[in-house]
C-alpha cells in the first residue's frame, strides 16, 4: 500500500514540476515580447560597442592577376 502511495505521489509531483517550469518559461517569453518588441530583430542597436564590422567593406583591394597579351 505504501509503495502505491509513493508512486502516485511521485506522478503528481512530476506533473506539478512540469507545469511549474512550463509556466515560468511561458511567462518569461511573454514578458520579453512585451518589454522588448524588437528583440528578434537583427542589428537594431550595437549592444557590445564594437560595431558590426561585417557591414563595412574592407579597404584592401584584391590583386588581380592579368594575363600578358601575346603579340601575334
Amino acid at each position: 500500500m505504501s509503495g502505491g502511495f509513493f508512486i502516485i505521489g511521485g506522478i503528481i509531483f512530476s506533473i506539478y514540476v512540469y507545469f511549474t517550469i512550463w509556466n515560468i518559461n511561458t511567462s518569461a517569453r511573454k514578458n520579453k515580447e512585451d518589454n522588448y518588441p524588437d528583440y528578434r530583430r537583427v542589428d537594431t542597436v550595437d549592444m557590445d560597442g564594437h560595431g558590426n564590422y561585417g557591414r563595412f567593406p574592407t579597404l584592401e583591394r584584391k590583386k588581380v592577376k592579368r594575363k600578358k597579351r601575346q603579340n601575334v
